[in-house]
């Protein structure tokens, strides 16, 4: 052992060996199953051996040992290091050792002991002058942490020093199994801020791994350049979401910009080309007005017709020219008045009230007490007065009620003036907060603030935007559909108004309902901006179906197919009914559909239109592709007329109604700057009117050509709507699709039966053949059954393996098959190898171990037949399996 640490001592004056050792040690106390290390070690050096010249020169290797190193390596230069090495020999005891050791009396050891305490005096020295004091007790806690806190306080550290010492006492103190491993990770953590490096490097052993102090360390003095680099980060991105909603509105801006501008120069290349038909038109009428006036002047200078009536140019044009330019239309009816207390409808203006003073319909004035503050409102129905007449309401008198109510609590109770929530920051506060004032309904003053949060929008914004037509694109469609749910109603506005002098005061939905209804006809002018936004859509929902029922009436009307399929249909029925059904000369075609209904009365399974299909497949191949014919029949299925022209109507009157209300603002004597309504409407009713005029064109021609295919078919055309005619042929296209699958998949199992009653015969006739040459076999015996048993016994392997070999090798390169598993019908039979017996120019059926695999001997065999016929010479032939 003296040699050991010898040399352990010396290794520590090695470049980098130092680490090693202390590495090597803390190997040894794993091995050795020590509580800490230098454990033994200590052990030794206080342990008496009984020789004095070898337990001498034992404990003089050792401190020669704990000399080099605390001395060597790291604890050359580092102060820490040494002290946290030494600490780790004290805490094992070597101080009382030492002076035991002291009673040798060996001036070598006496040299080691004085060594280690020299150093020791001169390390906590050197670190009492740090702390300006002459001793250091490190036994003491107390003296320890007042040295801290005298260097630390009226720093900034000390904060850090108090959270250390807080967070100490949130640590558990309770024995358990992890109290104790919470301090060593606190002691570790300790020891490596103080050993590791600058340069990141342990001296000793990390007491954590992955934990570098020097990165932490950076990390924390740049934390507060983190903060301000994640601020920035902050700002710049709430700067890019604004630019992004920036640009994403000035693209809605841009889109619905191209968009109109598609769409007027769309109408007015279609404009451009109908003025020209229109022109072509007038001139041809004009040429013929100028021939019929010169024949007149000609007629009238030649003869007179005596006693008749003078012939005039009109009387003369042919029919067709003159009437053909449509009368201006009549005026529209005037809209019905608005039901009291409804906003007016759009379109029109809000009716005047009554004059002051009138005779009639005055509401006589009660003494009705005034409350002090304003009150919420009853949101009741109100009866006139004219109709109470004969009524209970005439013999009650409310004005008893007031004189036993308790008018203040009662004012206290339904004051309008709302008690707001208080939050958190308000309990630390005693600011007054400015009472909300409301007269709304709650629920749709809730409603309403809802909206306006998902809108995020000022009200000015929101004024801006319905004045402008919205031009900035600021106003979804969704959002001016829940707008006009919320428009200020009478009742509400003349509230609304008794308070306008307490705006601040307004609760938020108030204050918009106020804002709204400064607007001159904000009802009106709401609904015309959510109708020219919807009116591309609407259209664009609707030319698709006008489309598709052209396309299809045209087709049933056409196809050819569909002709064949009804005169093969008519055929079927008139062969099949007799009396008064049979003869027929046609049929509904809601009867296509009852087509599959007649079963077949051999098979349940087969159909009338089962079997159709396979007439038109043999006799007619083309017809029974006729859905190629019919491709927008399907989407015509879908279209209901009634629906169709009532969502037609429905732009009808919106375009009406906007056209009304453009008539209004432009018969107002003045207008807000912002105000953009008439521009944009002007253009946008120009261009929608045009292009309703098609979509009303297009409707048209699609119900002609609907009932000519009505009339075509024979069908009442005032009953049957599209969908209902149309889906008569859907069912029967979705149906004969159905059935022709079904066919196909007979056919197939069909074809599968037949091949499979095939082979099954083909192998019944191999069985009774073989059967038959096994007995004609067996009756021969003699030298066969004679070879069999020499090939039993193996005597006539050797001689016979060249035979067997040659022509093995040859077939098995020209046939292979998989898993073929038989064996001879007579001798021994091998898994896995194929025998053919030939026997005086006589072939030796093969027989399969797995009924299944009898196919495939049989191929086998009558692929082997032909190419045995050459061997006849070889007793056997053994073919192995692919």
């Amino acid at each position: 052992m003296v040699a050991v640490l010898e040399i352990l001592g010396a290794v520590c004056l090695v470049p980098g060996g130092h680490k090693k050792v202390l590495e090597a040690m803390l190997h040894y106390q794993k091995f050795a199953s020590e509580r800490t290390r230098f454990q033994n070690l200590l052990t030794d050096l206080n342990r008496s051996t009984g020789r004095y010249r070898d337990e001498v020169s034992l404990k003089t290797a050792i401190m020669s040992f704990i000399n080099a190193v605390l001395s060597q390596g790291a604890g050359a230069t580092s102060l820490e290091f040494r002290i946290h090495l030494r600490y780790e020999f004290l805490m094992l005891g070597i101080q009382p050792v030492i002076d035991k050791l002291r009673s040798h009396e060996n001036a070598t050891l006496d040299r080691h002991l004085d060594f280690f305490e020299i150093l020791r005096n001169e390390d906590e020295l050197a670190i009492s002058k740090r702390f300006d004091v002459v001793h250091i007790e490190t036994k003491s806690a107390s003296q320890m942490f007042e040295l801290i806190k005298k260097n630390l306080n009226h720093t900034e550290a000390y904060p850090h020093l108090l959270s250390a010492l807080q967070h100490c006492l949130m640590m558990p103190y309770k024995q358990s199994s992890t109290t104790l491993q919470y301090w060593v990770l606190l002691d570790r953590i300790i020891q490596q801020l103080v050993l590791q490096t600058d340069k990141g490097e342990n001296p000793d052993v990390a007491p954590l791994e992955d934990f570098n102090v020097k990165n932490i360390v950076r990390m924390l003095v740049k934390e507060n350049e983190v903060k301000q680099w994640k601020e920035q980060a902050d700002k710049m991105r709430k700067d890019h979401q604004n630019l992004q909603q920036r640009l994403e509105k000035k693209e809605r801006e841009c889109e619905a910009k191209n968009k109109e501008k598609e769409d007027m120069m769309a109408m007015l290349n279609k404009m451009k080309d109908k003025l020209e038909r229109e022109s072509n038109d007038h001139k041809q009428a004009k040429l013929q007005v100028a021939e019929l006036s010169a024949r007149l002047q000609q007629l009238s200078s030649t003869s007179s017709v005596p006693g008749g009536p003078p012939v005039t140019s009109a009387g003369l044009v042919p029919p067709g020219i003159i009437p053909s330019i449509p009368s201006p239309p009549p005026p529209p009816p005037p809209p019905p008045p608005p039901p009291p207390g409804a906003p007016p409808a759009f379109g029109m203006a809000p009716l005047a009230p009554p004059p002051p003073g009138a005779p009639l319909g005055a509401a006589r004035k009660k003494n009705i007490p005034q409350p002090s503050n304003p009150m919420k409102s009853f949101n009741w129905s109100k009866l006139p007065e004219n109709k109470t007449e004969g009524t209970i309401w005439r013999e009650i008198d409310d004005l008893k009620v007031f004189k036993v109510l308790d008018l203040d609590e009662f004012q206290k109770t339904f004051s309008a003036y709302q008690k707001p929530q208080k939050d958190a920051e308000d309990d630390h506060t005693f600011t007054k907060k400015v009472k909300e004032l409301s007269v709304i309904d709650g629920r749709r003053a809730q409603n309403c603030n809802i909206l306006l949060s998902r809108l995020k929008l000022t009200n000015e914004e929101i004024r801006h935007a319905i004045l402008t037509m919205d031009e900035q694109e600021d106003l979804p469609k969704d959002m001016l559909e829940q707008l006009l749910k919320f428009v200020p109603e009478k009742s509400d506005i003349e509230l609304l108004e008794e308070h306008k002098h307490e705006l601040d005061r307004m609760a938020r939905s108030d204050r918009f309902l106020y804002d709204m209804s400064r607007i001159n006809h904000y009802q009106q002018r709401l609904q015309a901006l959510y109708f020219k936004k919807k009116f591309a859509e609407r259209v664009a929902e609707v030319k698709p179906k006008i489309k598709a029922l052209c396309l299809a009436s045209s087709e049933v009307v056409q196809s050819g197919m569909l002709h064949q399929l009804l005169e093969v249909v008519l055929a079927f029925g008139n062969y099949m009914n007799k009396g008064q059904r049979g003869n027929a000369y046609g049929f509904k075609v809601s009867s296509l559909n009852k087509i599959a209904d007649t079963k077949s009365s051999i098979d349940k399974n087969i159909t009338l239109l089962h079997y159709m299909i396979t007439v038109l497949e043999k006799k007619y191949p083309k017809v029974a592709a006729f859905s190629e014919e019919l491709q927008n029949v399907p989407e015509a299925a879908k279209v209901n007329l009634t629906e169709l022209e009532k969502d037609i109507g429905s732009l009808r009157s919106g375009l009406k109604s906007i056209e009304m209300e453009l008539q209004y603002q432009q018969a107002q004597s003045s207008h807000s700057p912002a105000d953009k309504f008439i521009p944009v409407v002007s253009q946008f009713i120009t261009v929608a009117s045009f292009s309703f005029s098609e979509v009303e064109e297009s409707l048209a021609e699609a119900k002609e050509l609907f009932g000519k295919a009505l009339r075509h078919f024979g069908e009442d055309s005032s009953n049957l709507q599209p969908d209902e005619f149309f889906g008569i042929f859907d069912t029967f296209l979705a149906a004969f699709t159905e059935a022709k699958q079904d066919n196909e998949n007979m056919a197939r199992r069909k074809e599968e039966e037949e091949k499979r009653a095939l082979m099954e015969a083909q192998l019944k006739r191999d069985r009774e053949q073989k059967t038959r040459k096994a007995k004609a076999h067996e009756e021969e015996g003699g030298e066969f059954d004679d070879l069999v048993s020499a090939l039993r016994s193996g005597e006539e392997c050797p001689r016979r393996a060249a035979m067997v070999e040659a022509p093995a090798g040859c077939l098995f390169e020209d046939i292979q098959y998989e898993d073929i598993q038989v064996e001879a019908a007579v001798g021994r039979g091998t898994f896995g190898v194929v025998f053919k017996a030939v026997w005086k120019g006589k072939d030796v059926a093969i027989k399969t171990i797995e009924s299944e695999n009898e196919r495939n001997a049989y191929l086998v065999e009558e692929t082997l037949r032909p190419r045995l016929s050459s061997l006849q010479n070889a007793s056997w032939v053994g073919i192995q399996k692919a």
